[in-house]
């Protein structure tokens, strides 16, 4: 499948403006919390979560899994689960303290993350979001219209922020969950996302055009396909690269993104009530006021 995938060319492969765009991320978050500030670098812990992000959003948007997303339904799931739910947790890590204080404290911006950070909003507006995206009709009209998929995948990545802002958000005094709440809002997150993946797991048939219909993939293709490569090639469809017939692929996709999900909140889980656990455990009891007295 390597070798097949090389008619489109390096630029489809690698990306390289992507990766200039988040070296130049990577550039400006050095620059901001460690050249032009006096508060001192961010720790080794944060600069590491932050550049991890960057090579994982490079990995996500700029590598060939990007490309391979347009050709294999699997590969997408595997880029929605990065992207959505492993890829904000960095970034949060990795961004000061300050930093996030700032951004809640932006006129406009304040205003939006009050409401979208509730949990129950976060909760019901990712996982909302996310379903919709994934409806035939809309899932296949984003696929097709560029600056459609930029707006829905932008707005989607915003609300995964927001979900996952509740459970680590470095910010104390925001931190108003309990880790028995955090706990049942893993589980509640886990809950919301299975039936869309029910959906396509269960589905005897292909429901997406993009990745059926020879001229919906290749306008799609366009999305990370130069035009003028794309239009120097004969394509017949997905199957030309994909080595699973195109159901089959469907559903491995929605159980990878189920597997997944399962894996990460499961990790968050066991974080959260590892903690929890662990402080409870180093709680000792009061110093009794009163001795006994003697018999």
């Amino acid at each position: 499948m390597w070798l097949e995938l090389q008619i489109f060319g390096f630029r489809a492969l690698w990306s390289p403006y992507y990766a200039l765009f988040v070296l130049g991320l990577g550039i400006t978050y050095y620059l901001i919390t460690t050249k032009f500030t006096k508060k001192g670098p961010p720790s080794v812990t944060q600069q590491t979560s932050f550049y991890l992000g960057l090579v994982l959003l490079y990995i996500i948007k700029g590598s060939p899994i990007d490309l391979v997303s347009h050709i294999m339904f699997t590969s997408h799931m595997v880029q929605m689960a990065l992207y959505y739910l492993v890829f904000p947790i960095l970034i949060i890590r990795g961004i000061p303290v300050w930093i996030w204080r700032k951004i809640f404290d932006l006129p406009v911006l304040k205003s939006i993350l009050k409401i979208t950070t509730i949990p129950l909003i976060a909760l019901l507006l990712f996982n909302g979001l996310f379903s919709m995206y994934h409806i035939p009709v809309i899932f296949d009209y984003a696929k097709e219209t560029p600056t459609a998929h930029a707006i829905i995948t932008t707005v989607i990545l915003f609300t995964a922020f927001c979900m996952w802002w509740p459970i680590v958000t470095p910010i104390k005094e925001l931190d108003k969950l309990s880790p028995l709440m955090k706990i049942g809002y893993i589980f509640a997150n886990g809950v919301l996302i299975t039936p869309a993946c029910g959906l396509i797991i269960f589905a005897d048939h292909s429901i997406y055009a993009t990745y059926s219909e020879t001229g919906s993939w290749i306008q799609a293709l366009a999305l990370c396909v130069p035009s003028s490569v794309l239009g120097g090639l004969t394509l017949s469809g997905p199957e030309m690269f994909s080595p699973l017939p195109i159901v089959e692929d469907q559903q491995l996709g929605g159980i990878v993104m189920k597997i997944m999900q399962e894996i990460v909140y499961g990790m968050i889980l066991a974080k959260v009530f590892f903690g929890w656990f662990g402080k409870e455990s180093h709680k000792v009891d009061p110093v009794p006021t009163t001795t006994p007295s003697e018999t």
